[in-house]
C-alpha cells in the first residue's frame, strides 16, 4: 500500500472511531507510521484529507452495499439485498470501520461544528433515501407493492431504522441486536408485498 493510501485508510478507521475533530494530524501520522512531511506531501490540510477519506468511504460503501442488486429484477428484492449487505457486509467491516458507520459518526459530530463538511455527508444520506424511494416506487409500478402503499413514508421508516440500527451497533457492537433490527425491516418489507 502506498503512503497516501495508507494515510487515507488509517484516517478512515480513526474517523470511524473518534470522529474528524477529535482525530489530530499527529494521531494520523502515528497510525500511518509516517512524518509530518509524509503527510503534507500528499494532503494540503486535514480538511483536504477529509474529502479524500470521504471519497474512499463512499467507494467502500458502494462496494459493500450494492453487491448483488443487479442480480435481480425485483425492486423490492433489491431493497432487501441492500439491507442484508448493510448489515452483513458494511456495518461488520471492522477493518475499515472499527467504530461503526463513519458517515453517522461524522454527521453527528460535524453538524454544529463544520457545517460545510456535514453538508457533504448529508449528500450521501439524501442519495440513499432517493435510491430506496426509487426502488419502492418501481416496486409499486410493477405490482410488487399495493397501490395504497405510501412509498415516501416507507422510505422514511427504512432510512431512519437503518440509521438507528447503525447507531445502536456502533454503541454496543451487538451483532444479535443488529440482526434483529435489520431482519425486522426485511420482514416488514415482505409484509408489504402483494
Amino acid at each position: 500500500m502506498r503512503l497516501k493510501e495508507k494515510i487515507i485508510h488509517e484516517s478512515l478507521k480513526l474517523f470511524s472511531l473518534k470522529g474528524f475533530l477529535s482525530t489530530s494530524i499527529q494521531d494520523i501520522i502515528e497510525a500511518a507510521n509516517t512524518s509530518k512531511g509524509g503527510f503534507y506531501n500528499h494532503f494540503s490540510s486535514k480538511e483536504d484529507l477529509f474529502f479524500q477519506v470521504l471519497d474512499e468511504a463512499r467507494k467502500i460503501w458502494r462496494e459493500r452495499n450494492l453487491l448483488g442488486l443487479d442480480d435481480t429484477e425485483s425492486p423490492v428484492d433489491k431493497v432487501k439485498i441492500l439491507l442484508e449487505n448493510y448489515k452483513g457486509r458494511y456495518l461488520r467491516d471492522a477493518d475499515n470501520f472499527p467504530g461503526g458507520c463513519v458517515f453517522i459518526t461524522l454527521a453527528v459530530e460535524l453538524s454544529d461544528q463544520r457545517q460545510h463538511l456535514s453538508t457533504e455527508i448529508e449528500k450521501g444520506f439524501t442519495g440513499l433515501k432517493k435510491m430506496i424511494q426509487r426502488l419502492l416506487d418501481q416496486g409499486k409500478e410493477c405490482g410488487e407493492l399495493g397501490e395504497d402503499i405510501d412509498t415516501g413514508a416507507i422510505t422514511e421508516i427504512l432510512f431512519n431504522s437503518i440509521l438507528g440500527a447503525s447507531v445502536s451497533f456502533s454503541a454496543n457492537k451487538s451483532t444479535e441486536g443488529l440482526d434483529k433490527s435489520v431482519n425486522s425491516l426485511i420482514d416488514y418489507l415482505e409484509q408489504l408485498r402483494q
